[in-house]
């Protein structure tokens, strides 16, 4: 299993319709709206990282509104 954490910008106003709709996307663990530089953080997991690029490319990168992406996979040093 391999889990990361999405971080996103949004149109201005649109992180929490982003965050909601992605939120119902399968293998999102949690979404949330959030302050800084990023509007959104996501935690997702995935069987393998090609099935979890596949979640960010066909199904996170499509919300309307979404801006940037940026995948920081979770490792355990």
């Amino acid at each position: 299993m391999v889990q990361a954490y999405i971080l996103i910008q949004t149109e201005v106003g649109k992180a929490s319709t982003v965050a909601e709709v992605i939120g119902g996307i399968p293998g999102v663990i949690q979404a949330e709206d959030v302050t800084g530089p990023y509007d959104v953080i996501v935690r997702a997991q995935a069987d393998t990282v090609d099935d979890l690029g596949r979640m960010v490319v066909a199904r996170i990168q499509r919300v309307e509104g979404i801006t940037r992406t940026l995948t920081c996979p979770v490792v355990h040093l």
